[in-house]
């Protein structure tokens, strides 16, 4: 059981790096949002949403694809990064350009095209930190990465702080979340530098060529992702405006915060699954049902409580001024639950060579996101947005299962009777709730000892948990 423990290893270098992250994120996202107003972070959202969709044509997938192909194959570490890296370089100057002759197009003025363009270099020099994030992810070491996200996110406090302070302007926050992204990628260069050596730029477009036609089904995956995932910010300023963006992304900051338990597993799992399905499919299979399970058992309780005090929690980080967040944010939280099981289910695709078919399930995705939300954010703005990504990721949960039910790790009834008993458990806690009707901080260790009781009740925790609890605890 030698991967569980470099697993769990690995997750507590990701879990350690996101307590940080998440607190920092915190306290920026209340330092920014009530420095710039409704109005101005409306702006803030919709430039890092709308470079985000265009940041995806700095990788069409490659970061994946290289990631998959070097977990199962050490030896192709050099080869990838010489070509890869100089490729992006590429794509990113394309970008910016694009960006800037885009913004310009659709009649955007002209503090909207700076911020955009500063955050669009931001978005570059994140795809180049996550391509080299990758390497390390392949080589299962998840220790660099963590150590720049903590580095970036406290010079993203301290940046953003100073702005703040000297009432610099929403450009200097622009500013602030460059220049904190570019010392996460020198962090990142250097120790790839000493631990693959300095890279040597090739141009083998023959390369070059084969490797982008075969991480398009990852590229296109990524991007149909992110456009449903993102589209509905660049979709709110366009049909409601920037007050209407700037209150449905004070709650999505928010839920991003939560759903930083998908980004952790995330890490993780994907090499572990791609080296598992070349070595021991019955490990791989015994990887999904128990991430699938964890991330039920996890994060279910977290999004009923987030469901019962959203206006507190609201009203706590922002201020009353953006007490029309609270129902957003009850919306949205649900889709924390379902944003980490379907992740769990394209990793084990992606790692098994279905990657077309989660290309296919994310095109779906987009286009019924798009759709739905020009017929809801007319009729209910941001909370049609959010109610709209609610059920784009529970149709992507339904197609996902459909694709792993005609491979050989569909669910058994073993996984459906264990879902069954954490949402009964779920439901115990939500009552619980409901009827106590106390303050957030009384209702934190009630919940939790209701949780844990209703788990042992239903018999939740099997005799694989426990010997996966040993062989973590083993020294």
């Amino acid at each position: 059981m030698s991967e569980i423990k470099t697993l769990f290893k690995n997750i507590s270098w990701v879990t350690s790096s996101q307590v940080v992250v998440n607190l920092c994120a915190f306290l920026w996202t209340i330092l920014i949002a009530r420095y710039l107003g409704v109005n101005d972070y409306g702006i803030l959202s919709f430039a890092i949403s709308f470079t985000v969709l265009l940041g995806m044509g700095t990788d069409i997938g490659m970061s994946t694809f290289a990631t998959r192909e070097i977990s199962q194959d050490k030896s192709k570490t050099k080869k990838y990064v010489n070509n890869i890296l100089p490729f992006k370089i590429v794509l990113s100057i394309a970008l910016f350009f694009i960006t800037a002759l885009l913004l310009y197009l659709l009649g955007y003025n002209r503090l909207v095209i700076e911020v955009a363009l500063l955050i669009s270099i931001e978005t570059i020099f994140i795809c180049m930190i996550k391509f080299i994030g990758g390497v390390f992810q392949a080589h299962e070491n998840q220790k660099y990465n963590s150590i720049g996200e903590i580095i970036a996110s406290i010079l993203l406090l301290a940046f953003s702080s100073i702005s703040v302070y000297f009432d610099l302007g929403l450009i200097a926050v622009a500013v602030s979340y460059m220049l904190a992204y570019l010392f996460f990628l020198i962090h990142m260069v250097i120790k790839m530098n000493a631990h693959c050596g300095i890279p040597k730029f090739e141009f083998d477009f023959k390369f070059w060529k084969t490797t982008a036609i075969k991480s398009i089904p990852f590229g296109l995956s990524i991007f149909f992702y992110t456009v449903y995932f993102s589209i509905d910010v660049v979709m709110i300023q366009f049909l409601s405006g920037d007050y209407a963006t700037g209150i449905y992304n004070s709650a999505y900051k928010i839920v991003s915060v939560f759903a930083a338990f998908y980004v952790i597993y995330q890490y993780v799992i994907f090499p572990l699954m791609s080296k598992l399905y070349a070595e021991n499919t019955d490990m791989l299979k015994l990887s999904f049902i128990e991430s699938f399970k964890y991330s039920l058992l996890i994060l279910l309780p977290l999004s009923i409580g987030v469901y019962f005090y959203s206006p507190y929690i609201i009203d706590l980080i922002y201020s009353s001024e953006y007490a029309l967040a609270s129902s957003v944010m009850q919306i949205l939280i649900w889709t924390v639950v379902f944003l980490f099981i379907n992740g769990v289910a394209s990793s084990l695709l992606n790692s098994i060579g279905k990657e077309l078919s989660v290309t296919k399930i994310y095109l779906v995705a987009a286009v019924f996101n798009i759709v739905l939300n020009y017929m809801m954010i007319p009729v209910y703005s941001y909370n049609g947005a959010a109610i709209t990504t609610v059920l784009s990721e529970i149709l992507i949960f339904v197609l996902m299962m459909y694709s792993i039910s005609k491979t050989e790790y569909k669910a058994d009834w073993s996984l459906i009777n264990t879902c069954a008993k954490l949402i009964i458990s779920g439901i115990i806690l939500a009552v619980v709730l409901y009827w106590i009707n106390v303050s957030i901080w009384l209702a934190i260790p009630i919940g939790l000892v209701v949780y844990l009781v209703a788990l042992v009740l239903t018999r939740s925790i099997d005799d694989t948990d426990k010997y996966i609890i040993k062989e973590i605890l083993k020294r």
